[in-house]
This record gives structure tokens, sequence and C-alpha cells, in this order.
């Protein structure tokens, strides 16, 4: 893109997530491959920027970048093009959060990052990846868009289902600190599921949380579906 685009960002609004909730949400059963992406490993540096400085906090911002890093790992994009990508589109697009961008307005764009990482680590896999046919990368990143609601002012991630199957549960991160809820409600699924547990009942569940019953049995299937 020609002009920088400057994004305004506040953590306060992001979402707070330690690193177990993160890795429930993205399906990743490694915590410690998720707080190397986050942290670095020995004195090796960072993928990720992340917003807060409590090592064990993750913002909704740097969930996304999560993802979408988790997705090119099992693509078998090394560390190290990662890490190089990020910080070149950081620099680029005056941004800490360069994976969390609309596909459709960075796809070009991010697409030649890549292509200059991959070239400066000599990295193959990648580098095909990146200058192969644009229907390819069009392919990848609209599965690692898939669910994500972007804001159309900043071009950031503002919203994602995180499981196929339920598209009515969602993630905020304005609505109950970003902890997935049904998208009727305001509360959060856990909720809904630990007081049906206790009571066995989808209806005194809907009455005492004044929420359809619908609703109610949306959020204990999804929380099932989490734990298995």
């Amino acid at each position: 893109m020609g002009a920088k685009l400057k994004v305004v960002e506040d953590p306060l609004f992001a979402g707070f997530y330690s690193l177990p909730d993160a890795a429930r949400l993205l399906g990743q059963q490694n915590t410690q491959k998720i707080r190397g992406w986050l942290s670095g490993w020995n004195n090796g540096q960072p993928i990720l920027l992340r917003d807060f400085e409590d090592p064990q906090t993750v913002s909704f911002l740097d969930l996304i970048e999560l993802r979408f890093v988790d997705f090119f790992r099992s693509q078998g994009v090394p560390l190290q093009t990662l890490r190089k990508a990020a910080e070149r589109a950081r620099k680029d697009w005056d941004t800490t959060h360069p994976f969390a961008l609309s596909d459709v307005k960075y796809m070009t764009d991010r697409r030649k990052v890549f292509a200059q990482a991959a070239e400066a680590q000599k990295d193959k896999v990648t580098w095909d990846m990146a200058t192969g046919q644009t229907e390819m990368w069009a392919a990848i990143e609209s599965v690692v868009a898939q669910g994500v609601v972007f804001d159309p002012r900043t071009a950031l991630a503002k919203k994602w289902t995180p499981r196929a199957g339920f598209s009515n549960v969602i993630v905020d991160p304005r609505i109950a600190f970003g902890k997935p809820i049904v998208e009727s409600t305001m509360v959060p699924t856990k909720t809904l599921y630990r007081q049906w547990k206790a009571d066995q009942s989808y209806e005194s569940v809907a009455e005492w949380f004044k929420v359809d019953v619908a609703a109610v049995k949306s959020a204990v299937m999804f929380e099932i579906a989490m734990a298995a």
C-alpha cells in the first residue's frame, strides 16, 4: 500500500486471555509454542509484539495474530521467515499487529512481505507460496481470515467466530473481556455451561440469565465441543 496506515489500538479494549485460554480457543495443545511465539525462545526474539507486559496475558489482537502464525507454521513456514515478515510489515505499515489486518486490504502487501522475507532467509517453501499463483495465496489468506470480522475503519480484526459449526458463538473484545459468548447474549458461554451443569436444566438457566433457551443450548454444546 502507498501511504502508511496509523492504526489506533487500545489494549484496554482488546480482551484479556491467559495462555491456556488462548491455546484452547486456537485448538493448540502446546501452550509452550504460544509462549515462544509471543516471548521468544531462550535468547531468540519473539515473532509478535504483544500488547501487555505480563507474559501470561494475551490480548484479542495477539490472539488473532497467534492464529495467523499457527496456520502458517502448519503450512511449513519457518519461524525465522515469520519473524522477518512480521518485522518488515510492522515497519512498513506502521502497526504493531500486521497479522491481524484484513485479508482484503492487505493480501497483496502481505504476500510481498512474505516473498521478501523468504528470499532473505533462503526459504524455498515460503518463496514458492508467496510467488506462485495469486489464487493460491488468496486461498491461504481466506482460510486464515475465516470467521474473522474486520473493522472497516482500521482494517483490524474486531470479532471472531472461534469454532466451525458454532456461527452464533463469537469472541468480541468489547464484550465480557473477549470471552466467548452466544451473540444474542452478553453472558460468557462458560458461565452458562457451568450453571447448566449444576442445574441440568436449559430452561432454568435461561430464566436465571434472561436469555433464550436456544442460547443456553448453544453455549453448552460449544463448551462440550471445546473440551473434546
